[in-house]
Order: C-alpha cells, then structure tokens, then sequence
C-alpha cells in the first residue's frame, strides 16, 4: 500500500498587511523613543526588545523592576500592569495605560509628541 503526502503551501497574494504591521511598528518605536526621552532614558533602548521592556519597568514602577521585566518577557499579558503604571506616571489615567498596551502605535506617540510630562512612579 502507497501513501501519498499532501504539502500545502501559503502564498500571500498582497504585501500590503505586512507593510501595513512595518508602518505600525515604526510608529509605536518613534514614539516610544520620544517617551523615554521624556523620562531622560536614552531613545535609542526602544530599539532593542527586552531593554525597551526593562525601561518601561524602570519609568513606570516604584520597585521590582526586575522581577516584572522578566515576567512581561516570558508572559507578555503581564505587561499590562507596568503600562497602566506608565500611563499614570505621565499623569494619565488607568483606560490609558490598557490602551498604550493594546494600541501602542497610538498611545506611545501620543505619549511622546504630547503635551505629557513625566512625573515618576506612582
């Protein structure tokens, strides 16, 4: 008895999506480049992904920085919290900080290019 193998392979008939998702990530790094400025962290950290991580922890948290870096890198859905606590570091509320976590191509330029001033850990 012969069997036979079926190999199914995915062409994307469109580059568009993923020129779309390269616009988006480009706009959220520009602008979380501009945040951390604003909390006198070196831009060019928003460039690398666990440093960006572990400055967002640093702006945004009074203590266990570590701790939430490493949590937020192995389970990103704990990132939450250190967001909420960035939102209210620049004086915005908690609905912020959920959006700067789901919509960070908006919020973090809105962050950076705003009329928000850091002013620490709350």
């Amino acid at each position: 008895m012969e069997s036979t193998a079926t190999t199914y392979t995915y062409q994307s008939t469109s580059p568009i999506p993923s020129i779309i998702a390269l616009i988006l990530c480009v706009i959220a790094i520009v602008g979380m480049w501009k945040t951390f400025v604003k909390a006198d962290v070196p831009g060019w950290h928003s460039l690398i992904p666990i440093l960006n991580v572990y400055d967002i922890c640093k702006i945004a948290l009074k203590e266990n920085v570590g701790l939430f870096t490493v949590l937020s890198v192995i389970f990103p859905i704990v990132l939450i919290y250190p967001s909420i606590q960035l939102a209210k570091a620049f004086g915005k509320g908690t609905g912020f900080g959920i959006c700067l976590y789901l919509f960070s191509f908006v919020c973090y330029p809105i962050l950076g290019f705003g009329d928000a001033e850091y002013i620490g850990p709350q």
